[in-house]
């Protein structure tokens, strides 16, 4: 019974009711302190059977800690427990690999999933990973890989980010402002290799370092290109605006000749670069003058690389590569049917997706890394090109195997694969 006056009465009642269903929403909601119900992984696709060892005599391997972006954006932040659990490899495998640090840059702007599987495809403590996340992301997306990058020394998110525009100025930009950053890490890498976030792997960390000290490739730049054919000499004889984050347009004004009559030369927008060479860019003359006369040409990532790279004076500079090193494995839609049998995912922009029966080709590619995933798409193509890596690294390590960095676990008793 309430001895006070009738409004206190019912005040208090109302207050006792209100802490009670606060405490119930409390207790019943989802607190990020320990791990959700772990949720089923796919299983391995039939075209994995031909490197799963032991599959054909009844051993059956089990994906596990698949979740990797629920396991990131669902929980809170325990760092330690983030590497184990998501089968990040925590030493050098190799003193080979150890004494020849590698710098990767990686520009991303979604498919949040696919990163976080390349970058544990990738990473290896002795070497450097600059990530550009693209300025016009969500800012969940953000958050994210600020969160990611956070528990580990090696991998930083770049300061000043630009918002990319495809076949703009600012995809090249991102770059340079990886390269700035690098340039400053206590960490002396070798040679520098730029990503985005729908690559994966096929060599291995052991693989790309024996590859970048090669007869051909020792202290040698890889800018795959030709001098540039007629039929893109629009790209950089015309003037091109950049609408920011959308498109690029061609303005109708003739653009003058590149600064000191350079060659410019055509080819891919991804690269392999020394240490020396990256200084070069950064601070001769010529190549800021040949940048600056790139802002308003067409995709210039295609053409500033591999031209500066046929210039005399640049470090490691190759002046025959022609289209020479095995940067990317990609099914170009005009090249069906000589090249590759055809893309049995599906082209985007003239690019084939991967499906798990383009995996075959893939395996038996000469390339660094594949291009290009979507984690929406086909998704047991990854599954399975992720295991393949995995068991390869693995293999080639010249140190004991830690538990934590299996991806999947084999099974006897299974009726699964």
């Amino acid at each position: 019974m309430c001895h006070l006056d009738p409004a206190k009465c019912i005040f208090v009642v109302c207050l006792g009711l209100s802490i009670m269903v606060c405490s119930l929403i409390y207790l019943s909601a989802d607190v990020p302190t320990e791990l959700k119900p772990k949720q089923e992984c796919r299983p391995f696709a039939p075209q994995c059977k031909p490197f799963l060892l032991g599959y054909n005599s009844g051993l059956r391997w089990h994906r596990h800690n698949c979740q990797v972006e629920q396991y990131i954006t669902n929980y809170t932040l325990d760092c330690p427990k983030l590497i184990t659990d998501l089968s990040f490899i925590t030493v050098p495998l190799s003193k080979e690999e150890e004494d020849y640090p590698l710098a990767f840059i990686l520009t991303i702007h979604k498919e949040l999933e696919l990163f976080i599987r390349l970058l544990r495809a990738i990473y290896m403590p002795q070497n450097v990973y600059c990530i550009h996340v693209d300025a016009k992301a969500p800012l969940e997306y953000k958050a994210v890989i600020y969160k990611l990058a956070s528990c580990f020394d090696n991998v930083f998110v770049v300061r000043r980010t630009e918002v990319v525009t495809y076949a703009g100025y600012s995809r090249l930009q991102a770059d340079l402002n990886c390269m700035e950053e690098l340039v400053q890490s206590k960490i002396r890498w070798k040679k520098v290799l730029n990503l985005c976030g729908q690559d994966f792997p096929i060599m291995t960390n052991l693989e790309l370092v024996r590859y970048m000290q090669s007869k051909e490739w020792k202290d040698k730049n890889m800018t795959p290109g030709i001098k540039q054919p007629a039929k893109f000499s629009s790209r950089t004889r015309m003037q091109h605006i950049e609408m920011v984050g959308n498109y690029v347009r061609r303005s109708g004004k003739t653009k003058d000749p590149p600064p000191h009559r350079i060659q410019v030369y055509f080819g891919t927008a991804y690269y392999a670069l020394t240490r020396e060479f990256v200084n070069f860019v950064l601070t001769s003359r010529v190549a800021r003058e040949l940048l600056m006369w790139s802002r308003d040409t067409y995709s210039p990532d295609e053409h500033f690389w591999v031209t500066l790279n046929h210039i005399k004076e640049a470090p490691g500079s190759y002046l025959t590569g022609g289209w020479g090193g095995s940067i990317r494995a990609i099914k170009w839609s005009d090249q069906e049917g000589t090249t590759h049998n055809g893309c049995k995912g599906h082209y985007v922009r003239d690019i084939c997706v991967y499906g798990t029966e383009d995996l075959p080709w893939i395996f038996q590619s000469t390339a660094m890394f594949a291009n290009k995933f979507e984690s929406g798409m086909f998704p047991e193509a990854l599954d399975c090109l992720e295991m393949w890596h995995r068991i390869k690294v693995l293999k080639q390590a010249t140190v004991s195997i830690d538990p934590t960095w299996l991806l999947a676990i084999p099974h006897s008793n299974s009726t699964e694969m």
